[in-house]
C-alpha cells in the first residue's frame, strides 16, 4: 500500500523585503510598476512515492531543498504546485525544540507535544514513563524545559515521536543528537520502528546513516530531483564522489562510474592506513630486544591472524 505519493511538487518563495511598507505604497508601488519581487523555487517538480515500511533517505548539499520537501510532505508548507497524500498518521521531527515551552517542566511539555501530535493524555499517560525512560530525564521530570541541554532536550523530542506509535515518521537530522550511546540506541529504535511497518523519511549530511537504515534514496541539488532509487549504496557512493568532486552525474552509466571510483577511493585509503599500521607495528617490533619482539610477534599472530602460522606454530607468513 502506498503510504506517501509526492506528484510533480514544486515550492516558491517569494523573496524581497516587503514586510516593511504600507499597504498604500504597496498599491502605488505596483501601480507604477516598481514594485520588483523575486522568486526562489526551493523544490522544482519532485515525485517519488513510498510503500508501508519503506524508508527514505534525503541527501544532498545544505540548500538543496531537503527540509522544504519534508515540510510540504508533513502539512507544514503548501506546495505552489503538485499534490502530496499521506496515508497515515504522521509525527515529523523537523525542529527538535519547536513545540516545547521553556517555561514548563519535561512532564508538562511531553504532555502539550503529545497533544501537538493528536494523542489522548489518556494514551500519554500510558506512554509517559517509557518516553522518560528512553530519553534518559527520570531526574529532570519537574526541571524547567528552558534548564535542559540542548542534548537532553533532542532527546526528549526523539523520544516523543518514536514512542507514540506514528504510522509516518518523518526526521530532519535528529538521529546525531545525543552522545554516542544515545545514537546508537536511536538507530537501534528507528531499526525496530521500521521492522513494525512505520514509513520513515530521513534528512541526514551521514552518509553512512542512510546506507544502513534506508532501502529508498533520494537526491536533490539545488531543488531538482537528481536521482530516485532503492539502489541505496550506489547512490550513497557516488553522493560521496560528488562530494569530493563536485560533478554531477549525467546519466545511469555515470553513476555507477561514479560509485566505482568513491569504492576505488576508499580501498586505496584503506591499504595506505593498513600499510602505515604495519609499518608502525614493525618499527615498535623493531625497538625491542630480538627475542621480546619474536615472542610478541608470534603472540599477536596467533590472536589475530592464525591461518598465518604454519602447522608447527614457528615463523610467518607476511602478506600485502
Amino acid at each position: 500500500m502506498i503510504a506517501v505519493d509526492v506528484k510533480d511538487v514544486s515550492v516558491r518563495f517569494i523573496t524581497g523585503d516587503l514586510k516593511d511598507i504600507g499597504l498604500k505604497t504597496y498599491i502605488l508601488k505596483k501601480m507604477r510598476g516598481q514594485l520588483h519581487v523575486e522568486q526562489f523555487w526551493a523544490n522544482q517538480n519532485i515525485s517519488f512515492s513510498l510503500n508501508q515500511g519503506d524508508m527514505l533517505g534525503i541527501i544532498g548539499k545544505n540548500g538543496a531543498g531537503k527540509s522544504t520537501l519534508l515540510k510540504s510532505i508533513s502539512g507544514v508548507l503548501e506546495p505552489t504546485k503538485g499534490k502530496i497524500k499521506v496515508r497515515g498518521n504522521v509525527a515529523a521531527l523537523l525542529e527538535l525544540t519547536a513545540g516545547f515551552d521553556g517555561e514548563l517542566t519535561v512532564r508538562e511539555n511531553t504532555y502539550l507535544r503529545g497533544a501537538l501530535l493528536g494523542y489522548t493524555k489518556q494514551y500519554m499517560d500510558e506512554m509517559y514513563e517509557q518516553i522518560i525512560e528512553f530519553a534518559e530525564l527520570k531526574d529532570f521530570q519537574d526541571r524547567q524545559f528552558n534548564q535542559l541541554s540542548s542534548g537532553m532536550k533532542s532527546r526528549l523530542a526523539f523520544s516523543i515521536a518514536c514512542l507514540v506509535n506514528p504510522d509516518i515518521l518523518i526526521l530532519d537530522e535528529v538521529l546525531s543528537v545525543g552522545d554516542g550511546a544515545f545514537r546508537e540506541k536511536s538507530g537501534k529504535k528507528m531499526r525496530e520502528i521500521l521492522d513494525r511497518g512505520v514509513t520513515g523519511l530521513l534528512v541526514s549530511h551521514s552518509v553512512e546513516q542512510v546506507r544502513e537504515l534506508c532501502n529508498k534514496v533520494l537526491w536533490l541539488d539545488k531543488g531538482e530531483k537528481i536521482i530516485y532509487s532503492d539502489d541505496v549504496i550506489t547512490v550513497c557512493n557516488c553522493y560521496e564522489e560528488f562530494l569530493k568532486t563536485n560533478q554531477l552525474p549525467r546519466d545511469g552509466e555515470d553513476i555507477i562510474r561514479m560509485s566505482d571510483a568513491w569504492k576505488k577511493r576508499v580501498e586505496e585509503k584503506q591499504r595506505i592506513k593498513k600499510k602505515r599500521y604495519k609499518s608502525a607495528m614493525i618499527k615498535e617490533l623493531e625497538s625491542k630486544s630480538s627475542d621480546v619482539a619474536l615472542q610478541v610477534a608470534v603472540e599477536i599472530i596467533q590472536k589475530q591472524r592464525p591461518e598465518l602460522l604454519n602447522q608447527s606454530g614457528e615463523g610467518s607468513v607476511w602478506e600485502e
